[in-house]
């Protein structure tokens, strides 16, 4: 099957780091003005000084957004090493407090700082946003209806954020606790139609609760500009082969789903808070606790359930040209581990939250 319509695109955000506190620091956008003159508009400011996010090109393959996240990760970190600056990919800094970051200077996150107030502060958090093309809104709104359904299984092989503040949280993912203060967050609803979805937004707009589309800030979103599936839920990988077994389990996700509309079936859909029972799960354990299968309404092991994901995906793996990534990426992460568990092992060998620092920046290019 042709699947040439399923394109990639991929967003990373990333940590600047004070090489000797470790603490995250402010770069005054000097690393993205200087990396503008090399990867163009790849690379922008965030809310907060010490965050940079990139973002690939539209790429028509997996080895395409292999090669350009490469790139980008090679860049920043150069650029910000001859700044003076570390860089590192986590969902959230182990200790830096959030009250001491400043906001970048520019009207859109003044006025979103004056609207969410400490919910938009401390908001300093490092996520991974995958999207993945369709051939039209329509197509794009019926797949992300039925993957909804396994978001909490991906997220799960994504957790990399178990510390805030100075703290173990007990979470395997505190960032999503972190964003759960933003309005229009979590696991988005079921629609009908695309129809239903753009009056949804509409009203919104009109009701001034929002300005524009993008301000839907959910797991999943029908990307209100571009014919993509915006997947927004894993926090931001250590490591640029865990990056891209996301995508690619993403991607595969789509094309399954896509190719049994194709044979007019579909996959089951489960109401939103259903999903959240599991994505709430997938936060607190990652892939060392259990999921709800709601086929067989019992409890089952995570890591069975992401094997289950791998057969259900395995017939377009192949066409897709993702066996590798998706496969032995998703094996690597279950045999070693999660960024969670891998930042929560240097402590439990001894390391203090510095070590723990110094080892998210060591895999940033591993």
């Amino acid at each position: 099957m042709n699947f040439s319509a399923f394109t990639l695109g991929i967003e990373e955000e990333y940590m600047v780091l004070d090489p000797q506190t470790r603490e995250l620091r402010s770069h005054e956008q000097k690393i993205v003005e200087q990396a503008q003159k090399v990867i163009k508009d790849k690379v922008k400011a965030e809310m907060h000084q010490a965050v940079v996010e990139v973002g690939t090109q539209i790429c028509a393959n997996i080895e395409e957004a292999y090669e350009d996240v490469k790139l980008l990760r090679h860049t920043i970190f150069q650029i910000a090493g001859e700044l003076g600056y570390g860089i590192g990919a986590a969902g959230t800094h182990p200790f830096s407090k959030w009250e001491k970051q400043l906001i970048t200077d520019h009207p859109r996150y003044f006025e979103l700082v004056n609207e969410m107030q400490d919910a938009a502060r401390s908001n300093l958090i490092f996520g991974l946003h995958v999207h993945v093309g369709m051939e039209n809104r329509e197509m794009a709104l019926h797949i992300a209806n039925s993957a909804r359904y396994f978001l909490p299984h991906i997220f799960a092989l994504s957790t990399n954020s178990p510390f805030w503040e100075g703290r173990n949280t007990g979470f395997k993912s505190f960032r999503t606790k972190v964003f759960d203060k933003f309005p229009r967050t979590g696991i988005p609803d079921y629609f009908a139609s695309i129809e239903e979805y753009d009056n949804y937004i509409k009203l919104l707009v009109k009701t001034n609760c929002i300005d524009n589309a993008k301000k839907v800030w959910w797991d999943l979103r029908v990307h209100p500009f571009f014919n993509t599936v915006e997947f927004r839920i894993c926090d931001v990988p250590l490591t640029l082969d865990e990056t891209i077994t996301m995508a690619s389990l993403f991607q595969a996700v789509c094309a399954k789903i896509y190719k049994l509309r194709m044979q007019n079936l579909n996959f089951i859909i489960y109401n939103r808070a259903l999903v959240n029972e599991n994505k709430w799960r997938a936060s607190r354990y990652g892939i060392d606790g259990n999921l709800i299968d709601f086929g067989k309404e019992m409890e089952v092991n995570t890591r069975a359930l992401i094997y289950e994901l791998l057969d259900f995906v395995d017939d377009v793996l192949n066409d897709l040209g993702t066996r590798s990534s998706a496969v032995t990426g998703t094996e690597r992460i279950l045999s070693g581990g999660t960024g969670a568990d891998k930042q929560l092992k240097v402590v439990e060998d001894g390391g203090d939250l510095t070590a723990v620092v110094d080892y998210i920046q060591s895999r940033f290019l591993a």
